[in-house]
């Protein structure tokens, strides 16, 4: 596929990530999910999916390899995000992250030609809870709940254009402005707040808000896989990851 890729592998530096100290490596990145670094699930995803190389990485050193090439990093991933597309990253790009080990090229796929289809500049993955929920019914998933439906983040993300960059800014923003709620609920708008805490916003609608908002075209793209919104955040989750990758081993 004609899409640069950016991968965010990046952690925030003097915090021990209880993932990293349980698995006694330093980076998140090469936790080992049954045995295997994590973030060479993501690249073979990545591979296999046809995806133009080198793949860049923020946050991670890209000797790692040979198919990784350096991006610059910043103090979240917002800023890493902005700091890597304005170094020279060509467009369209997916973003995702190395903590994504169940990224398979059929994720990759739905997601990517949904992406192009819309003609956006800026689009979001998603799993709905409808999928999710009968796969893992005793896992405990975050949802934004929407007027019409509940969907849970797929860490992917694409850049269509420069004009997507405005999304990044946006988020850069509301990373900053998170220990500050009136200022942040200020930027993104009271009337759309009320609106999702009254259970009148659709999923479609946010998305019209924040295009109108940023003067992009923003989409959000429902990913009819389970496993697209599964990442590794605790150890929970990475119990899990390891139990899904084995039973889709034994029944290749």
């Amino acid at each position: 596929m004609s899409v640069s890729v950016l991968i965010l592998a990046g952690q925030r530096e003097g915090i021990v990530d209880p993932l990293c100290s349980a698995s006694g490596v330093e980076r998140k990145a090469v936790i080992p999910i049954n045995g295997q670094p994590m973030i060479d699930y993501v690249l073979s995803a990545l591979d296999d999916g046809g995806l133009i190389k080198p793949f860049h990485v923020s946050g991670f050193d890209a000797a790692y390899d040979e198919r990784l090439a350096q991006s610059p990093s910043g103090s979240g991933p917002a800023d890493s995000t902005d700091a890597a597309l304005r170094a020279g990253i060509d467009f369209p790009c997916l973003i995702t992250t190395a903590d994504h080990p169940l990224l398979t090229p059929q994720m990759l796929e739905s997601f990517l030609s949904q992406a192009r289809r819309s003609g956006a500049d800026f689009c979001v993955g998603f799993a709905d809870k409808t999928i999710i929920q009968p796969a893992y019914p005793n896992v405990k998933r975050t949802y934004l709940k929407f007027s019409d439906r509940s969907v849970s983040g797929c860490n992917l993300f694409y850049i269509n254009n420069t004009r997507g960059l405005a999304a990044i800014e946006f988020w850069k923003d509301a990373q900053h402005l998170r220990k500050q709620p009136l200022k942040l609920a200020r930027s993104l708008g009271w009337g759309v707040l009320f609106k999702y805490a009254l259970g009148r916003l659709s999923l479609s609608g946010a998305f019209e808000y924040a295009s109108t908002r940023l003067k992009i075209t923003a989409k959000p793209i429902l990913i009819p896989i389970a496993e697209a919104a599964i990442d590794v955040d605790k150890p929970s989750d990475k119990v899990l990851v390891e139990a899904i990758l084995t039973r889709s081993f034994h029944d290749a």
